[in-house]
């Protein structure tokens, strides 16, 4: 049993030194303990991990493949957001000035990151532009003369190639895991062979004649390439930009023409245009599909929109 204390009158000048000392000693210890369980260190016995900034929730999504708990990565554009028209808020600029690495695809898909590192004034953080320049590739058009459709991440083979990337400019400010990020970045272009061949055996199960549909917008083309797939046209020609009444008009011809069976948009846009379009075509509406950005579960990963899609597009082609 503790003994209870002297009377403080009996304390002399060096014993009331002595407990405050231990006093603070104890204290500095537990405080040490606290920091030590509040933030646990990764494999290489650093106490935070790398912060990382992504553009969009899908990449923010493959970064955390590559990086395990080895990263901490913020997305700009939130889930079910729209990258095309997204505008950065003052805290999206302090996140940018805190990283140390930044991810984004390239092609005009979300070039207004470039401002946003301006205005950040972080402009020797390490970029790493995913689409751009990407060795074997070959770009399809993009809404503007002269420029390229920037979706190449609706094929899961690309991906494999913005998985390299995203491995290479984790290792450039993390140069001591690198072993780590290549094992995890091997695993995860594993799961994407594999999410690839299950996507072409389900797209093998609808009529080739039937594969044909119309989009909202022009996000899947690198997809419906690899699958065999013919995208007959798209609703908008770009996000944020009403068609005119002859645009229309010539798709709803094409869309008859054709014999398209669904039209198919994202759930970030609104529906009231290719509701139109198929009340003007007789094709059904399917308008939960995803590309740029995350969603609610099961939507949650980049793999799990590939394959929410893909049983959409068969469900409705079939």
């Amino acid at each position: 049993m503790t003994r209870p204390p002297p009377p403080r009158a009996r304390l002399s000048l060096r014993s009331g030194r002595r407990a405050t000392d231990g006093l603070i000693l104890g204290l500095a210890g537990l405080l040490a303990l606290a920091a030590c369980q509040t933030s646990p260190p990764n494999a290489t016995g650093a106490a935070s991990r790398i912060p990382v900034v992504t553009t969009t929730t899908v990449f923010a999504d493959m970064v955390r493949n590559v990086g395990g708990d080895l990263v901490d990565v913020t997305s700009l554009v939130p889930k079910n957001g729209d990258v095309h028209t997204f505008e950065p808020k003052p805290g999206d600029v302090r996140a940018v000035a805190r990283a140390k690495l930044l991810v984004m695809n390239g092609l005009g898909l979300d070039d207004w990151l470039a401002k946003t590192i301006s205005n950040a004034s972080s402009s020797g953080t390490p970029l790493v532009k995913l689409a751009v320049d990407l060795p074997g590739i070959t770009l399809l058009p993009g809404e503007e003369p002269g420029t390229q459709n920037p979706h190449l991440f609706m094929d899961p083979k690309y991906v494999e190639l913005y998985v390299d990337r995203i491995a290479s400019g984790l290792k450039t400010v993390d140069p001591a895991d690198a072993n780590r990020f290549d094992e995890q970045a091997a695993s995860y272009k594993t799961r994407l062979r594999a999410l690839d061949a299950w996507v072409r055996e389900q797209i093998s199960t609808v009529p080739p004649a039937d594969r044909k549909l119309v989009t909202f917008h022009d996000a899947f083309p690198y997809y419906a390439r690899e699958y065999g797939i013919t995208i007959v046209g798209v609703a908008v020609e770009a996000p944020g930009q009403d068609p005119s009444a002859g645009y229309t008009a010539a798709l709803i011809d094409a869309i008859r023409k054709a014999g398209v069976k669904a039209i198919f948009s994202e759930s970030q846009f609104p529906a009231k245009l290719v509701d139109q379009l198929a009340a003007e075509t007789g094709a059904n509406v399917v308008a939960n599909l995803y590309d740029d950005a995350l969603g609610d579960p099961p939507v949650t990963s980049y793999e799990a929109v590939i394959r929410w899609d893909t049983q959409q597009l068969v469900a409705a082609l079939r």
